[in-house]
């Protein structure tokens, strides 16, 4: 009998090990992930909806924003080369849905190329968006003066139409504005660009 208790106390106490270990662990993955979230956010420079960090792609970056790249799936090139500005919330500061429809307006950047793309929570492309996960500057349709109007959503529209896939009873996702070879005087002042606005037209 009282082997089986001293077999049962050391039971006890390897559970009670294992789980302040799995408790630990959770913690940590945690507290990494959020210093990530946090680290790619901060240093950060925000312009409208759109927030970049000016140390993507640099030798000053850290290893939590080294993290953040990783996880965004960014190429991390440097500033000189692209600018990556990625936006959440629409200009009132809520959160994107794909349960609404937007309407982003703006005029094309002070760069060779650039394009905004679509992506789920998860950094990936957005699943049932059928291929219309994305516009650039040679596929978009705009003005003489270089302004367009893209729509956002899952309902489809003719023209300047990224697809954000069915409701799904409203998941988040988030827009990419990459600006390839920009202008120095953007990369000098990336508070200071003009980048697209967006507004939210309607929910379902």
């Amino acid at each position: 009998m009282a082997a089986d208790r001293r077999h049962g106390n050391r039971v006890r106490h390897a559970l009670a090990v294992t789980a302040l270990l799995l408790c630990a662990l959770l913690v940590g993955v945690v507290s990494a992930l959020l210093g990530v979230r946090k680290q790619f956010a901060a240093g950060g420079v925000r312009s409208g909806s759109w927030q970049t960090n000016a140390n993507i792609g640099s030798s000053g970056a850290g290893p939590y924003l080294r993290a953040g790249v990783a996880m965004g799936g960014l190429l991390a090139l440097n500033a000189s080369e692209t600018i990556y500005y990625t936006a959440t919330t629409d200009d009132a500061g809520e959160p994107l849905s794909t349960a609404c429809q937007y309407r982003v307006e703006g005029r094309e950047p002070a760069t060779r190329w650039w394009s905004i793309t679509a992506y789920a929570d998860d950094d990936f492309l957005i699943r049932g968006s059928n291929g219309r996960y994305s516009v650039d500057a040679t596929s978009i349709e705009k003005g003489v003066d270089g302004s367009f109007v893209l729509r956002v959503g899952g309902e489809p529209r003719a023209g300047n139409w990224i697809s954000t896939g069915p409701p799904d009873g409203g998941q988040p996702f988030s827009l990419t504005l990459r600006l390839y070879n920009p202008d120095a005087s953007v990369v000098s002042d990336l508070r200071g660009v003009a980048l697209p606005r967006i507004e939210r037209e309607h929910c379902s």
